[in-house]
């Protein structure tokens, strides 16, 4: 099989964004060529400690997306160690790329953050430059005025599915 796959697309959903504080609940990736055409993709649950999901899923945040919050907390039961996830997204990407990893996604510089904590070998894996879809909604919110609009769920395969549509839908601006 050829190794054709150039972006890996993930997001994570987590306890909250402190990457020394917070734990990875959920992980979803999604293998794309240039084009972005899906060639796989990956999904994974995190086991973490119901009194660490307690203590950091509170907040406005939270509050306001209650059933995703609510979703995550009942998959944890179902959820593998982080290192054995870890495994499972490499064996993963082994699959679809060769030896250039580009990580994208929406503020994928976060996400980046918990990957070097939990997942340090994957991280190993990854080239050190990324494509953040959120660069591009930078520029076109404030200086185009334009702004895409999509679902907030904050589920992981979700949020990637609609950074793909986001930076497609600014790419039709450059034709």
């Amino acid at each position: 099989m050829s190794k054709k796959a150039t972006l890996l697309w993930v997001d994570l959903e987590m306890t909250g964004l402190s990457p020394v504080e917070d734990r990875i609940l959920e992980v979803a990736a999604i293998a794309t060529d240039w084009d972005f055409n899906e060639i796989d993709c990956y999904t994974g649950i995190v086991k973490v400690s119901d009194a660490l999901i307690k203590k950091r899923m509170v907040g406005d945040f939270w509050e306001k997306n209650s059933k995703s919050r609510n979703d995550l907390m009942a998959q944890n039961k179902d959820g593998k160690p982080a290192a054995e996830v870890e495994k499972e997204l490499i064996d993963f990407i082994d699959k679809y790329f060769g030896k250039t990893i580009y990580l994208a996604g929406n503020s994928i510089h976060q996400d980046r953050k918990f990957i070097e904590r939990e997942m340090p070998e994957l991280d190993k894996k990854l080239h050190y430059r990324m494509l953040d879809v959120s660069a591009w909604k930078i520029y076109f919110e404030n200086a185009l005025n334009k702004k895409f609009t999509k679902p907030e769920n904050h589920r992981a395969l979700d949020d990637i599915n609609g950074s793909i549509e986001e930076l497609k839908w600014y790419l039709t601006f450059l034709k």
